[in-house]
């Protein structure tokens, strides 16, 4: 036996599972089958709730819609959020229906001359990732005769300790090295184009606060120096997120009430006229908000192991069966949807219909005794699944998404 995350709380601990109020079963048949990816609202809204209340006042909140760009989402995040961050044109013309142009923020690098064309003709930042790329936003802005909304984003000279992807403090095609970005900037103001401050992303998936504490003081530290050297007050200073979220066994959620005292202290006595400051994040209002369900085709034996065969995999959600990014495999979170309360367990390995030996949902976890036709439940669904797995690999149908629940709105 191997053990798995912590089912987030927002669901219970009773069976059988109850997304937003609804059995698994009743959301499969309104769907009309699995695979099925839900999303429950309510827990998205208190999530941007709890950042409203722990932050100190005057933070704005970005969602980066990569995490999950599902449409139903994005239209009920957007009075909720100040921004978007996209990365990509395509995500351009998600985000445009839903948000003001002046909100959204475009950051990546390798920008091709036509998104660039298209996110200054939109009239949203560009967060530039070079010297280059700044020349070639001015460029086709005198071409076009338009100008442009440009942002630095900056390669910092720091890294958020303990973080899942860091960001900053190594060479890295994301951003300008921070000795070179006051030079873009003056560069980019000189220009005539419409300077929109810093962006400055040090790390990702972070559960310690302190981390978090120590990398937002340095941000604010750097983007004071950098601000001295052009000679300029940034309109808006993007401090990067990094607030992770509780996957495996041991995690525990990060302490956002900490985070937001600790970065009120830091702004305290600042002189902020002008400036705005943004906090970007992904997968922390979103993440614990999703659930995959799949159903069970076969039940087989294996010298001595049990393996419950299911109707989706990594092609749907890559990140559960430890193949993005995951150097040693754990077991996300996992449930039989429509266990019995009363239910016995064993030990089993929740494996998709693919042919490789890398799709398994569930390695080893103990679940309640399931058989044909029984609802597996993969959590902490919300962000990087979907539209981060290899949805065209071996040709299996694509799976439906549903938004459910009330959640608040203003």
């Amino acid at each position: 036996m191997k053990p798995m995350g912590t089912i987030p709380a927002d669901f219970g601990a009773g069976t059988p599972l109850r997304i937003a109020g609804e059995t698994a079963e009743t959301l499969v048949a309104r769907a009309g089958d699995t695979p099925l990816f839900v999303y429950d609202a309510g827990i998205v809204s208190a999530r941007i709730a709890r950042f409203r209340s722990a932050m100190p006042a005057g933070i704005d909140l970005h969602y980066a819609i990569k995490a999950n760009p599902f449409v139903e989402l994005l239209g009920f995040m957007a009075p909720l959020v100040d921004g978007f961050d996209i990365a990509s044109a395509g995500e351009l013309a998600l985000a445009l229906p839903h948000k003001h142009a002046r909100t959204i923020s475009f950051a990546g690098p390798g920008k091709r001359d036509d998104e660039l064309a298209a996110a200054i003709a939109a009239g949203i930042t560009i967060n530039v990732e070079s010297a280059g790329e700044a020349r070639r936003a001015l460029a086709i802005g005198e071409r076009d005769g338009m100008t442009p909304r440009l942002a630095i984003r900056v390669n910092p000279d720091i890294e958020l300790r303990g973080s899942g992807m860091r960001m900053g403090g190594r060479a890295s095609p994301f951003g300008i090295d921070a000795d070179q970005a006051a030079e873009v900037a003056r560069t980019v103001i000189a220009a005539g184009a419409e300077w929109r401050g810093w962006h400055i992303f040090a790390g990702s998936q972070a559960l310690d606060a302190g981390a978090i504490i120590e990398t937002q003081a340095a941000t604010l530290a750097l983007a004071d120096r950098l601000s001295a050297d052009v000679g300029a007050q940034p309109p808006l200073v993007n401090l990067g997120g990094g607030f992770g979220i509780p996957y495996f066994p041991g995690e525990v959620p990060v302490d956002v009430a900490a985070i937001g005292t600790a970065l009120g202290e830091q702004l305290e006595g600042r002189d902020r006229a002008g400036t705005r400051y943004a906090i970007e994040l992904g997968r922390w209002p979103v993440g614990e908000a999703g659930v995959y369900l799949t159903r069970i085709v076969d039940r087989k034996e294996s010298r001595g192991e049990t393996f419950l065969v299911v109707d989706g995999g990594l092609h749907h959600q890559l990140a559960a069966t430890g193949n993005l990014g995951t150097v040693v495999r754990r077991n996300y979170p996992v449930a039989i949807a429509n266990a019995a309360p009363d239910a016995p367990t064993e030990t089993v390995s929740v494996v998709g219909p693919l042919c490789t030996p890398l799709d398994r949902l569930a390695d080893k976890v103990t679940l309640p005794v399931a058989q044909v036709g029984d609802l597996v439940a993969v959590f902490m669904a919300g962000a990087y699944g979907l539209t981060a797995s290899p949805t065209a690999f071996l040709g299996h149908p694509h799976p439906s998404e549903m938004l459910v629940g009330q959640g608040t709105q203003p």
